[in-house]
């Protein structure tokens, strides 16, 4: 079950139960509040399509290397468009379950947010780095000699005659963006998990680390499929992992706690709430009323003295007592 620890600061106050934050109650409020966020989110959209559309550096590519560039020039294994549908697509659906069992708004908004600023940002970085870097990918020779036929200049640099499209593409090869992408995603979804699960509470269950792994395995299966599709080489997909893994992070912890922190199960937003709804709950007197299948924290000691609280069912409280305070 899930706990958060006072270790941060926070802790529970006697007698007042959480807020309820639900869209409708809370949602406008949220976004509009990050208001700013979204459109620095929307600048990044425009910033990755400029970067999409810019012409790759053409390094010199000369006979000698080709060796190492005449792979076969085959099909993705991964579709280019699948990786928004299990990067992106596929962590917001876990983050809605979350919110129908816990109604929380602030974790669903920050969730979605951090993911896409993730993915977005990480895309650039990649994106950026390929078109200054200029790598042939393994399959670059037939992309430049669809024919076979090849062509030197009398510096030695390759003379091409295939697709405008597929040669450049073909100089896209650091790093990988399939794998970048897929660690960005999936990175935060493990990162996510990890915290809802409480997956390093030192009670060593290792079926949470499954979990936990899960979704990594995922991104790395993704990488290695570039490398056996001659798509990249392997220093391209390495490359690609650490970017995305460590944008990915960075980006979680700007609105989760760490996983290993007691409170990692919760977004900072939520325990800031709960301490301005009891600053407001203890302005006034309260009153018993009834509401189910909301949350409130049962408190408990660690044997190294730290206090932490479990999630429980909460009764004789109203929406506009938790909101508000009794009337």
């Amino acid at each position: 079950m899930a706990c958060f620890s006072s270790s941060n600061g926070f802790q529970r106050f006697q007698g007042v139960d959480p807020p309820v934050l639900t869209i409708r109650s809370h949602g406008a409020n949220v976004a509009k509040n990050h208001l700013l966020d979204w459109l620095i989110l929307l600048i990044l959209v425009v910033v990755e399509v400029i970067l999409v559309s810019v012409h790759p550096f053409y390094r010199y590519v000369g006979k000698d290397m080709m060796t190492d560039l005449r792979f076969p020039f085959k099909d993705n294994t991964v579709p280019v468009w699948s990786v928004p549908l299990y990067a992106v697509i596929l962590p917001i659906l876990i983050f809605l379950i979350v919110y129908i069992r816990r109604r929380d708004v602030y974790d669903l908004h920050h969730a979605v947010l951090g993911l896409l600023f993730s993915v977005l940002i990480t895309a650039i970085i990649t994106d950026a780095i390929k078109n200054g870097v200029g790598r042939p990918r393994p399959n670059f020779f037939w992309r430049c000699f669809p024919d076979g036929i090849e062509a030197y200049d009398r510096t030695g640099n390759v003379i091409c005659h295939g697709k405008e499209s597929e040669i450049r593409e073909g100089h896209k090869s650091f790093p990988s963006g399939h794998t970048s992408w897929s660690f960005a995603g999936l990175g935060f979804l493990a990162f996510y998990i990890s915290g809802k699960i409480q997956a390093f509470d030192g009670r060593g269950h290792v079926a949470k680390l499954c979990l936990v792994f899960l979704p990594l395995l995922g991104a790395a299966l993704v990488g290695v499929s570039r490398v056996d599709d001659y798509w990249h080489h392997w220093q391209d997909v390495f490359a690609g992992a650490i970017i995305g893994l460590v944008v990915s992070g960075f980006c979680y912890l700007q609105f989760f706690p760490p996983p290993y922190s007691g409170n990692g199960w919760g977004p900072y937003a939520y325990f800031k709430a709960h301490e301005e709804h009891h600053a407001r709950a203890n302005a006034t007197p309260r009153s018993a009323a009834i509401v189910d299948d909301v949350l409130v924290e049962e408190e408990q000691t660690t044997p190294n003295g730290d206090t932490y609280f479990v999630p429980t069912p909460l009764h004789n409280q109203t929406y506009d007592q938790m909101e508000m305070g009794a009337r």
